[in-house]
């Protein structure tokens, strides 16, 4: 049986792979798995993209015929979902979004009600049911779900965020995109209720302009946006608000590498940061685990996924794990990533330490690295590939212990991921080149 759910739930093109129909199957397996016999609720929010709607419709009929209660909460930040699941003591809480991925696809994920993501085990059961539907439950009268409306909800999580800055903003000039996400509906309030002077962008969604060109993938343009209004820091949410990015008072992008160093060398010593220790992933940038070591910090690295990251710190008893593309997980104040609360943690330390965040920045010394994303036919049994594994070994140890190589599939595209880092930015260009023309010629594009 193939893997329905990937490394961040279902996902797939609405209407074409993400049907209303798999929704369907998949709200009534999820509520048979979930509530496990009892009257339980599950919330779902989503992102802005058109199809959402229409998933939702579709996912909150299928957990309903299941005998499941349903609560809508409308458009929110997915990280909204995880804590409002935990808050309200339900027993699930999903989210319909494809995160940082474009318009057309959409995708459906699951939180369990500790608002952690479900473990293999759990999506792997839910995946039977779909693919074996015979034993479902299909109650009647009373037993049938009931669907409700708590558009208020969004306010709590507003609340909750806010209440993770020690500190007003008052003074501070900020620059917001949004994406054209989810956090278009709270970031402006959130911000400008602390105080703070904010332009905003790309904060009209239209259901289409979701991630088009805009936001974290395209942090450059909010870091332009800062130096051109002279603001004091910038900030770049994906699609569904889960990461962030920021941009510096000098107009420069700042990473979820950096954030991290950011507030662990601030937090180092502190109950903030228990057992001075933080974790990362295996595409981490290796000046961030130096820069770390330097302040006595231990540096650990998790598979790719935020799931993997937050499995790691709770395995570890860390506080602080993210990647560096912004999805920071603060686990004092949320058990998945949220772009928000990342913003609210860097924002708390330019105020306690009066400094300017590329002051901040800069103490993290960044090897070069280059990550190159080649579309491919398949990702299945790329590893197998002889002439693919050669031309990895060959830039291995052309690098030697100078520097790192990694290759991975994406959990959620037809893409292999190519990473090099080292000393010398045109060699590992070269390495990263000779790699990727093999990819090319041995799997083909898709």
């Amino acid at each position: 049986m193939s893997r329905l759910f990937g490394t961040d739930g279902v996902r797939g093109v609405a209407n074409e792979e993400l049907t209303t129909e798999l929704a369907l199957k998949l709200g009534r397996a999820a509520g048979a798995v979930l509530g496990r016999g009892r009257r339980e609720r599950v919330l779902i929010g989503r992102d802005t993209r058109a199809s959402g709607e229409m998933l939702e419709a579709a996912l909150a009929a299928g957990l309903c015929a299941s005998g499941v209660d349903v609560v809508r909460i409308g458009v929110i930040p997915t990280p909204g979902v995880a804590y409002l699941a935990r808050y309200l003591g339900a027993g699930a809480g999903a989210a319909v979004t494809a995160s940082h991925n474009p318009a057309p696809e959409n995708g459906i994920k699951f939180f369990g009600p500790d608002g952690n993501k479900l473990p293999d085990g759990v999506e792997d059961e839910i995946e039977s049911h779909i693919q074996d539907p015979a034993n479902l439950p299909q109650p009647v009268g009373a037993g049938v779900g009931r669907i409700q409306e708590r558009r208020d909800l969004l306010h709590h999580y507003g609340q909750e965020v806010r209440h993770t800055l020690p500190a007003r903003l008052d003074g501070m000039k900020l620059v917001v995109d949004c994406g054209n996400g989810a956090t278009s509906v709270i970031a402006g309030d959130v911000l400008t209720d602390l105080g703070a002077e904010v332009v905003m962008m790309n904060d009209r969604p239209t259901g289409l302009n979701i991630n088009e060109g805009c936001g974290a993938m395209h942090p450059e343009q909010v870091a332009e946006k800062v130096k051109e209004v002279g603001a004091d820091a910038g900030v770049a949410f994906d699609g569904d608000g889960d990461r962030a990015i920021l941009a510096d008072d000098a107009g420069r992008v700042v990473d979820g590498d950096r954030i991290m160093a950011i507030c662990a060398l601030h937090w180092s010593g502190t109950f903030h940061l228990p057992g001075n220790r933080v974790v990362g992933t295996v595409m981490s940038n290796l000046g961030l685990e130096l820069a770390l070591q330097s302040a006595g910090i231990e540096f650990l690295r998790a598979p790719v996924g935020d799931r993997y990251v937050s499995e790691e710190m709770r395995r570890v008893g860390a506080s602080l794990g993210g990647e560096k593309s912004g999805h920071i997980i603060f686990a004092q104040h949320s058990t998945t990533g949220d772009g928000l609360i990342s913003l609210m943690q860097v924002l708390g330390i330019m105020r306690a330490t009066r400094r300017p965040l590329s002051e901040l920045s800069d103490q993290v010394q960044e090897f070069p690295q280059i990550l190159v994303n080649v579309r491919v036919s398949r990702k299945e049994g790329w590893s197998q590939i002889p002439a693919i594994s050669t031309a990895i070994k060959r830039a291995e140890d052309a690098l030697a212990d100078r520097g790192r190589v990694f290759v991975r599939p994406s959990g959620t595209e037809a893409l292999l991921r190519i990473m090099a880092e080292g000393p010398d930015q045109a060699e590992i260009e070269r390495l990263v080149g000779d790699i990727r023309e093999v990819v090319e010629r041995e799997l083909g594009k898709a």
